[in-house]
């Protein structure tokens, strides 16, 4: 394992300072969201007991920002997060987040990918291993190649919008006729 692919170990000392292996100094709050927003993976453990205790920094790191004014999570969203750690849901919850949160960040690269602009999340470790498992669970599931974009394409064949329309018509009778069969 890569040292960028290891989390970033995060020290807290009994005074609540914490403390970054990597590079020997104090870190704060804010520091550690800029790590994390940088493509870095942290866990931040108790120096004596040895807890980790990431999930509980990574909440303050939200409230933070949200008691700031900075508010991405509506009310009803967390009002539902409430709900959920006292229902039978409650196992439901993390799974269909996680899931969200999956499908918002393809959906992102896709979009970047489709404007031509650098996705910011390309250079998250393990990246193009997640791509590379989506893409061949879609192919299992289709039958064929999910349509992407390809570098290094020349600009007119990335400006031949009208090619691309008539292939993804095509792929779109394939699974007409698909779905057709499967339902004789």
């Amino acid at each position: 394992m890569t040292e960028d692919a290891k989390p970033l170990l995060i020290k807290r000392y009994a005074s609540r300072r914490l403390y970054n292996t990597e590079t020997s100094d104090y870190v704060t709050l804010d520091d550690i969201a800029r790590f994390i927003r940088d493509g870095r993976e942290v866990q931040i453990v108790d120096l004596k007991s040895g807890d980790d205790l990431t999930r509980q920094y990574l909440l303050q790191i939200i409230a933070e920002h949200e008691s700031r004014g900075e508010n991405m999570l509506p009310i009803n969203v967390l009002t539902d997060l409430v709900r959920g750690y006292t229902t039978q849901a409650q196992s439901l919850v993390p799974q269909f987040l996680a899931m969200s949160f999956d499908m918002m960040r393809d959906g992102q690269s896709k979009m970047m990918e489709n404007l031509g602009l650098p996705n910011p999340i390309a250079g998250v470790p393990g990246m193009d291993a997640l791509q590379a498992q989506q893409q061949a669970f879609l192919k299992a599931m289709t039958g064929a190649g999910w349509p992407t974009a390809t570098t290094g394409a020349s600009e007119e064949a990335a400006n031949d919008s009208s090619d691309d329309l008539d292939t993804i018509k095509q792929q779109l009778a394939d699974l007409q006729a698909k779905l057709s069969k499967l339902g004789d």
